[in-house]
């Protein structure tokens, strides 16, 4: 499967001054595919070595002397492992935390070597030890699920070219064939269910069959309760476990602590959701004002949303079934439940071209002039622009209406499930007064490629 994330890698080794790197991420995002993959094309000798599997390397790594470790490991794995030909490849390195710090001394001794390390939930083995990472001395790269497009591009790489090809000309006044439009809908309707944990996508491509796709959902999502029973420290793994559960009926609504628990007190709970975020199996989508740049400049830090990790596993949690998915009408498919909300922010989250997209963002606004609130709202240089998801005409938008009277954007977007449109809104408010501004339509399928319509549509 082609990832982005390999041009990320890339760039790393390639950096004048390279820091032994931390990819970092929940299990089975392929973690280890991509680093295989990549010392294959940079014809680099790979020395891999499991640490769950050999711990027996924490009395190397204490010692926190490079050459003791690679000694260690070149025992292990039978190779000699040389700077500028090798690659040093450190996997589940939450296993040994001694490794993480040991890292320091790889980048101030031997700078030459490429060293990547690849764990989950690190920062659970962190909160339950008193060393810190050893900031400044190592890069990191964090990864997730596949994008719709990354499966568009294991599954129907025709859909996915031409999908580029729309958004690399688009213009206000492009077209799209209907037929194609159809087909990037069904394989829509299928990445809704399948998600981006590349194990079900292989076994979909493999199989064409959502009963095997369970399958592997349910043994990643066992596998996530394992680990919290291993390497969740201070916070009760059952805790987590609930919280875990629970995120499926909490997406696209304002959290309250006592949803996740009505046997714990908040602070355990909120604990729990910090580890749980810090280790991207759960995200944030925070509240902001929205008046200017940076959009984290104005957010509040008590209000937020939440994303899964994954709509697949998401949607396995929450006993969806496949024939749930293909009888959901367009309208039902958009409006009801998490579904569109949940997709749209797994991809702005994944995306290589907007300011910070590790960190999403939506618009509320309450009291007198009446409840508003905006999907999300991003950042593309210095422009904030605010995403709606939504069906209908554009008489339905009257929060996207409220903040651009309120804000004065510079465009603003809809994603449904109608093709690609421009349009000029001109609307009268509630208080008489009239808001104009331009606005992108495009289908939920196209929103990774956002920032390449947003500029090709207005340059």
């Amino acid at each position: 499967m082609t990832r982005s994330d390999m041009n990320n890698l890339k760039a790393w080794f390639t950096r004048a001054h390279r820091k032994p790197l931390i990819l970092h991420g929940a299990r089975q995002v392929g973690k280890t595919y991509l680093v295989r993959a990549f010392a294959r094309e940079q014809g680099l000798e790979l020395a891999e070595v499991n640490l769950e599997r050999h711990l027996e390397l924490r009395k190397a790594f204490g010692t926190k002397n490079p050459r003791t470790i690679i000694g260690e490991i070149e025992g292990i794995t039978g190779k000699k492992i040389q700077s500028g030909q090798s690659l040093l490849f450190l996997d589940e390195i939450q296993a040994i935390p001694e490794a993480i710090a040991a890292l320091r001394y790889f980048h101030e001794e031997l700078p030459d070597l490429a060293v990547i390390a690849a764990g989950s939930l690190l920062e659970f083995v962190l909160d339950s030890h008193s060393f810190s990472m050893p900031v400044g001395r190592v890069s990191y790269l964090h990864m997730g699920p596949l994008t719709f497009l990354e499966f568009l591009d294991a599954v129907d790489t025709y859909s996915a070219q031409e999908l580029r090809s729309l958004a690399d000309r688009y213009q206000t006044s492009t077209t799209m064939a209907q037929s194609l439009h159809q087909r990037l809908k069904n394989r829509l309707r299928e990445y809704l269910y399948i998600g981006g944990m590349p194990e079900a996508v292989a076994v979909y491509l493999e199989t064409q069959d959502l009963k095997q796709v369970s399958d592997i959902h349910d043994s990643i999502i066992h596998t996530y309760f394992d680990d919290f029973a291993r390497y969740a420290g201070k916070a009760d793994p059952l805790l987590l476990q609930t919280i875990v559960r629970r995120m499926p009926s909490s997406v696209g609504q304002k959290i309250l602590y006592t949803r996740f628990s009505e046997d714990h007190t908040s602070r355990p709970i909120r604990h729990a959701l910090e580890l749980l975020i810090q280790a991207k199996l759960i995200t944030k989508v925070m509240h902001s004002d929205a008046n200017g740049v940076p959009l984290g400049a104005e957010m509040d830090e008590r209000v937020f949303k939440l994303l899964n990790l994954d709509i697949g596993l998401m949607n396995r949690m929450a006993g969806v079934s496949p024939a749930d998915i293909r009888g959901l009408s367009e309208q039902r498919l958009i409006n009801e439940g998490a579904l569109a909300e949940q997709f749209v922010g797994q991809q702005l989250l994944r995306s290589q071209e907007l300011n910070s997209p590790l960190l999403l963002h939506y618009w509320q606004r309450s009291g007198k002039k009446g409840n508003a609130e905006v999907d999300f709202i991003i950042q593309l240089e210095s422009d904030i622009i605010p995403v709606e998801v939504k069906a209908g005409t554009t008489g339905t938008l009257k929060s996207l209406h409220q903040f651009m009277a309120e804000k004065h954007a510079k465009l603003a977007v809809r994603l449904d499930l109608n093709p690609p449109s421009f349009q000029q809104v001109s609307v009268s408010l509630h208080d008489a007064s009239q808001v104009t501004y331009p606005l992108i339509s495009l289908p939920l399928y196209a929103v990774e490629l956002l920032p390449r319509v947003i500029r090709n549509g207005t340059r």
